[in-house]
């Protein structure tokens, strides 16, 4: 799916459309909408991971621990923050899209909405550029925004297993290192990783000043990575499916195939009766 535009936007050019776009506040934590209602970039909407962009299960080994919404659930949300879909939207987090701007994004594109962009440098980025602020809860009408069923590639568990045997394909884990290599755990119940899965961070997304890499050197990383693998072969996870959509946000970014994404992650495998490689076995 390709889009006219980046999916990229840097400050300076928000600046110029702010009057024109639907601004959402994805930021993360146990306080974000707390910090939300205390301060937001002026006419931001706010969602909620655990609320607006997943559906939580009893169980994470069913689904991992942020298993996407049904697209109907998804669209009432949309509807509820009043997002029509010819609207343009743009959307920023507070870790640079490592947390949930770059899973709204994903979620977006999988229904279609192609007008979606993800704010270089997140909200610090805004606040030192300028970018007037509002407090409280902002208001606006409500839509209805049609239901669409996913339109990106998914990957589930059994699919996974398969993938990880076969040369044709190549499975990407985009955690931190010492995650990967078990030696560190700090959210799902055991340290490890999917055997035959490759380590490649999503932070190497990112310059040293904390921004996107260009799209041109981002091109040549993931060609490397890659190969003249096709798209549908190449599969994307992290812990819950979520800092995975950072990496599928760069690759976009960079004019490559939006890769499959393995939505339930290392806590949906981790949690069921698969094959691991830990610290301890190898």
């Amino acid at each position: 799916m390709s889009v006219a535009f980046s999916s990229i936007i840097n400050v300076e050019e928000l600046l110029k459309i702010q009057d024109s776009i639907i601004l959402i506040d994805a930021r993360a934590g146990a306080n974000a909408f707390e910090n939300y209602q205390k301060e937001h970039l002026k006419g931001a909407r706010f969602v909620d991971l655990n609320h607006d962009l997943a559906s939580i299960p009893e169980n994470p080994a069913n689904g991992g621990r942020h298993p996407l919404p049904s697209p109907e659930e998804f669209a009432k949300t949309l509807s509820a923050l009043g997002i029509s879909p010819t609207d343009f939207i743009v959307v920023y987090d507070d870790k640079n899209g490592s947390n949930f701007a770059a899973r709204f994004w994903w979620m977006m594109r999988a229904i279609g909405h192609e007008q979606i962009q993800v704010l270089n440098g997140g909200y610090q980025a805004a606040i030192q550029a300028g970018f007037p602020t509002n407090s409280g809860i902002e208001t606006f009408d409500q839509t209805t925004y049609p239901s669409q069923e996913w339109k990106l590639l998914l990957a589930d568990i059994d699919e996974v297993e398969k993938a990880r045997k076969n040369d044709q394909n190549i499975v990407i884990d985009v955690r931190d290192k010492n995650r990967y290599d078990g030696l560190t755990e700090p959210l799902d119940l055991i340290a490890g990783h999917i055997p035959g899965a490759i380590n490649v961070p999503l932070t190497e997304n990112l310059d040293e000043n904390g921004l996107f890499k260009s799209a041109n050197e981002l091109a040549a990383k993931y060609k490397a990575v890659i190969g003249d693998k096709k798209s549908e072969n190449v599969i994307v996870h992290c812990g819950s499916g979520v800092t995975a959509c950072h990496t599928l946000l760069a690759m976009d970014y960079a004019g490559l195939p939006i890769p499959k994404l393995y939505v339930g992650s290392w806590s949906e495998w981790s949690r069921n009766d698969r094959e691991m490689a830990t610290q301890k076995t190898e």
